[in-house]
């Protein structure tokens, strides 16, 4: 199974990274849809897409305004967008608001239920995180692996997420900040670097990907990556465009 990191940064977009935005294409799965959701056009492959919300921000949702585009390229094109019931509200009533953005995009929205997700590709599982507002966190598994993907919390090994993405193949965790800047992490409601390793350490999973890295920075290494395969050494920082197989 592929996934496609079409955006791996946090918070805004900037000249390197795209909003949290990834992607199955062989399954027609979304999840999240932050500024890089322009990109799905790419790697649309089937008659339906389900997008699946961890919350809803605004750099987790800015892209659900570019669906038009999405659905002129793919004319017929099938669009889910799932979610907590009160994020999907959220979505409705402020993102569409006819003052803000005008005319509300052809797409129908799905509560998250156990119904729901028994018949979404990967059989989703979701999970609370903590962070402002609240979000979920994702596990899915196929015939050929499991992917796990958190996003927006403040990592820690004793939080209760860590026994839901255990053992996963892959797992795909937001590392906003580096070590220095704990109290940051801890105030916005995100993740420092060597917690984020210690997490994929504790929870035995199979190789960790980074993405929500800090717009402010740039550089091949925005999160000290050296430092955190001493302590996880299957770790590597995820780039817009990164294709991953599990």
């Amino acid at each position: 199974m592929k996934v496609v990191l079409l955006g791996s940064g946090g918070y805004r977009p900037n000249d390197r990274r795209h909003t949290a935005c990834l992607m199955l294409p062989e399954v027609g799965l979304v999840l999240d849809a932050g500024s890089a959701f322009y990109r799905v056009a790419d790697y649309v492959c089937q008659p339906e897409l389900h997008v699946l919300l961890s919350h809803a921000h605004l750099d987790h949702v800015m892209g659900l305004t570019f669906l038009f585009d999405l659905m002129a390229s793919h004319p017929g094109l099938v669009v889910h967008v799932h979610g907590e019931s009160e994020k999907l509200a959220i979505v409705e009533r402020h993102l569409w608001f006819p003052g803000l953005f005008p005319v509300r995009p052809p797409c129908v929205l799905v509560p998250f239920s156990d119904e729901s997700l028994a018949k979404l590709p990967g059989r989703p599982r979701i999970f609370p995180l903590r962070h402002h507002g609240g979000s979920v966190g994702f596990r899915l598994e196929f015939s050929t692996g499991s992917l796990a993907y958190v996003t927006d919390t403040t990592a820690d090994v004793d939080a209760s997420y860590v026994q839901e993405i255990g053992h996963v193949d892959l797992l795909i965790h937001e590392c906003y900040f580096r070590d220095d800047q704990e109290a940051m992490a801890r105030m916005t409601g995100h993740s420092c670097a060597s917690t984020v390793a210690a997490v994929a350490k504790k929870a035995q999973v199979g190789r960790l990907v980074l993405v929500h890295c800090n717009p402010l920075d740039v550089s091949d290494d925005p999160v000290d990556l050296p430092r955190m395969q001493q302590i996880f050494p299957a770790t590597q920082v995820g780039e817009d465009l990164l294709e991953l197989q599990f």
